[in-house]
């Protein structure tokens, strides 16, 4: 595994709520991290259908673009009785014509479930594929998941995307029901993220 020696990340991402997770958790390792966003980057088309293939797209667009390392997340909702979906597809399903609308998301994923009469508990996991990336073109991969259930109606008003209908295995409040250091003990993203910090370590 290659080694991360530099002072300054890229996040590429333009999700507010993502970054702020990304930064909380990297504050104990002194990086000096900035968003795509912040840098007017353009959003690259997706167009892999794995979450290691949009992460790859998105981490090397963004280390090509500016000559800095680039860390890029994908990520999404997998719902065992739909067969996986919506998975990589996760934001789209919550893509409307003035942005993303993860209500709507919601109540179209429950209303798949009560469509074809599927039974509790309704079995779902998050996955976070990490891809840092180099301007050289060299990357490392990280996953992580996080197993649990889908509940309804929606709780909570804390964390972003799915958060409110995701109970996480071993609680009995979703994940916008806890406080971010919680959730950023137990989500996909820091499981993937264990991982990720050994690329600081010797």
């Amino acid at each position: 595994m290659r080694k991360f020696t530099d002072k300054k990340l890229l996040v590429a991402t333009h999700n507010a709520g993502k970054l702020e997770e990304i930064v909380s958790i990297l504050a104990p390792f002194g990086i000096e991290v900035v968003g795509a966003k912040a840098l007017n980057l353009p959003e690259p088309d997706e167009t892999e259908d794995t979450f290691v293939g949009n992460a790859r797209i998105k981490a090397h667009a963004a280390a090509k673009a500016t000559g800095l390392p680039a860390l890029a997340d994908d990520s999404g909702i997998e719902v065992d009785c739909l067969n996986g979906a919506p998975g990589v597809f996760t934001a789209d399903w919550a893509t409307t014509p003035t942005g993303r609308d993860f209500t709507m998301a919601m109540e179209k994923t429950w209303k798949a479930c009560n469509d074809i009469a599927a039974p509790a508990p309704r079995i779902a996991r998050f996955r976070s594929t990490l891809v840092l990336a180099w301007p050289d073109g060299h990357d490392e991969v990280f996953a992580g998941k996080v197993e649990g259930q889908l509940v309804w109606p929606m709780r909570g008003k804390l964390g972003h995307g799915y958060d409110p209908m995701f109970q996480p295995d071993g609680y009995d409040i979703t994940f916008a029901e806890m406080d971010a250091d919680e959730k950023n003990q137990i989500s996909h993203r820091a499981d993937a993220f264990r991982q990720f910090v050994k690329v600081f370590e010797g």
